[in-house]
């Protein structure tokens, strides 16, 4: 899809994609990087895919971004959700929108390597231990 047909989708819309692409990317990560057992690998992704989580990776890779993801990331942040996440505080579901929002735009302009260098950012290149 072409980048300027995708700026015209909604940050929600774009969050509700990168939502679903950032946490196969988790999975993969985890598969690829630690423990075959399907129960270990389900509890790693369950507790880096929730919004708190994700908030905290935001740091990671915000001095990462070019000037268009970081674009991105703050329309997601500062789109208004009709729901918010129950267990954290709603900076945390923002920034975790923006996430979501960056990685559903980078999917839907098929930057798949630029998707994947983000997630090791996100990890520092840091050995999955065995949960």
């Amino acid at each position: 899809m072409e980048e300027s047909i995708i700026n015209e989708i909604s940050s929600l819309t774009l969050a509700y994609i990168g939502d679903a692409v950032f946490e196969l990317e988790i999975r993969n990560y985890y598969l690829q990087h630690g423990s075959k057992r399907i129960d270990k690998i389900n509890k790693r992704v369950v507790s880096t895919v929730n919004a708190k989580n994700q908030s905290l990776l935001v740091d990671k890779i915000l001095p990462h971004l070019s000037e268009t993801e970081e674009g991105v990331y703050r329309r997601g942040r500062n789109s208004k959700a009709m729901t918010s996440a129950k267990h954290t505080t709603i900076s945390e579901y923002k920034r975790a929108t923006g996430l979501e929002a960056l990685f559903g735009f980078l999917y839907l302009c098929g930057y798949q390597e630029r998707i994947k260098e983000l997630i090791e950012i996100c990890f520092d290149g840091e050995a999955v231990e065995e949960a």
